[in-house]
């Protein structure tokens, strides 16, 4: 990844089948800078390498299997700096919802409207699927908060003590929904 990215224009765009699982290592990247910077995004840090790589895979798997959609952000060298996911696949009798999964940035690609980006092509994404209901959880006053309130999600509640940050400490979680 190139260090000084503010210069360079960021596209965001679906992953095609074909295409995920060449993507992998360059997500896992992504991946371990987050959880490095004390993102609570399902893993614990130390984050090996390869169990980075093996989600990747995983999630490569379901956007063959038409069970999520994948979005990324990259730079015009390539550089992915930033993704984030649909999960499609619901049960029958929750066809018209999807779930928002693993909304990651680069540290060093932060502050550019990058995760704003991707969320927009998220609920693009969506309404081309079909979907009309979108659900999400995050940690209680992190972050990405702001960016979900600022793009029309709607808070609905927390779960205190829910999940572990990478280094231990308990957090509480706070739903989202958004209605497309």
């Amino acid at each position: 990844m190139t260090n000084d990215i503010s210069r360079d224009p960021i596209t965001v765009r679906c992953v095609g089948i074909n295409e995920a699982s060449a993507c992998v290592e360059a997500l896992a990247d992504v991946l371990l800078d987050c959880v490095e910077g004390g993102a609570s995004v399902s893993f614990m840090w130390p984050l090996p390498r390869e169990k980075a790589i093996d989600f990747w895979r995983k999630v490569a798997e379901g956007v063959a299997h038409g069970e999520r959609i994948l979005l990324i952000a990259e730079t015009a060298q390539g550089d992915i700096v930033g993704t984030v996911q649909l999960i499609v696949a619901q049960p029958d009798n929750q066809p018209h919802r999807a779930d928002i999964a693993k909304m990651l940035v680069h540290r060093k690609a932060r502050r550019q409207g990058i995760a704003q980006r991707l969320m927009q092509a998220a609920d693009d994404a969506a309404r081309a699927a079909g979907k009309t209901v979108l659900v999400l959880d995050t940690v209680t006053g992190g972050d990405a908060e702001r960016v979900y309130q600022r793009t029309g999600w709607q808070r609905v509640g927390d779960i205190p003590n829910y999940a572990l940050m990478p280094d231990g400490v308990l957090c509480s979680t706070t739903y989202y929904t958004k209605q497309l």
